[in-house]
């Protein structure tokens, strides 16, 4: 017997539930994608068909948001709504959403070899704890919120290994009618994101005296028990990189570029994504591996090099 609940009262139920099982940033992402798209729409209703989740889609896309952003949103109605149809709030429901065909090729922003040996010449000259950062993560793929969190102990001069194991984030939290943002220091993005990198020669060279003396409670960017959150070392590295006159490259982009370097110098995939840290080889391939012409020509030749 179906006991019919409104979307709105269905989704309070099903925060106090989930909030058990998933991580704060998680649950903090959930909160945002409900508050400022789910709610208003479908808040009041007490059932939702295919037809009102299509044209809610399309008028997403319409309003600029991206086919990733608007599928995340998507999978947090559709989490709420398999709770509702568990608990018979809600009746069930087969959604069978259509995105339409994204004909522009997304491509990745990487700095090229010129820039970036421009960029660790630099940095090896003009030394501070900040410019170090952005050397690290050229050389190690490291995402902001990893650079941010890492202290002088992950790094371990004696082997030459980057251990990363944290994340810094600035985190929504909504409680009531309270919301406010707060900084946390979490495990990283997935299992996978757990790894350690070794350092090249450069970098540990640059690293061992260093390490001697530093507190290893520190946090490397601040050198100081106090981290900086990634918004304000986001806003260090846009300035750093107007000073060199380099081209406006995204943060992210140093880790494309050092996922790139590993490619073009015939690195093996599998290897690739575990630097990374990727959840999966396929995230890997699909985002940095582009064969050129020329390894399309050589591919057929050996093809028909083999039927001769």
């Amino acid at each position: 017997m179906i006991q019919q609940k409104s979307i709105s009262e269905i989704v309070s139920l099903w925060k106090t539930d989930k909030k058990q099982y998933v991580k704060r940033s998680s649950f903090s992402a959930y909160l945002l994608l409900l508050e400022n798209h789910l709610i208003p729409v479908f808040g009041n209703k007490y059932n939702i068909d295919e037809t009102e989740v299509q044209a809610f889609v399309f008028q997403k896309l319409e309003q600029g948001l991206s086919q990733k952003t608007v599928k995340d949103i998507l999978i947090v109605l559709k989490m709420v709504m398999k709770f509702g149809i568990k608990n018979k709030w809600l009746v069930p429901q087969q959604l069978d959403i259509q995105f339409p065909t994204e004909r522009i090729k997304q491509n990745i922003e990487v700095l090229s070899r010129t820039h970036q040996k421009k960029m660790m010449q630099y940095i090896q000259e003009h030394f501070t704890f900040r410019n170090l950062g952005v050397y690290v993560c050229l050389c190690s793929g490291m995402r902001i919120g990893e650079i941010c969190a890492l202290t002088w102990e992950d790094i371990d001069t004696d082997n030459g290994i980057i251990s990363i194991r944290r994340t810094i984030q600035r985190i929504y939290n909504i409680e009531g009618n309270i919301r406010k943002t707060e900084i946390i220091l979490d495990t990283p993005k997935t299992k996978n994101s757990i790894r350690e990198v070794p350092m090249n020669k450069d970098l540990l060279r640059m690293l061992k005296p260093i390490k001697k003396v530093v507190n290893p409670a520190f946090f490397v960017l601040t050198n100081d028990a106090k981290p900086t959150e990634p918004r304000t070392y986001r806003t260090y590295y846009k300035n750093l990189m107007k000073t060199l006159g380099m081209p406006d490259l995204k943060f992210h982009g140093l880790r494309h570029s050092f996922a790139t370097r590993c490619i073009e110098s015939q690195c093996d995939y599998k290897t690739v994504s575990v630097l990374l840290g990727h959840s999966n080889i396929s995230t890997t391939l699909n985002l940095y591996v582009h064969p050129n012409l020329e390894q399309k020509k050589k591919a057929i030749d050996q093809m028909f090099k083999g039927l001769k």
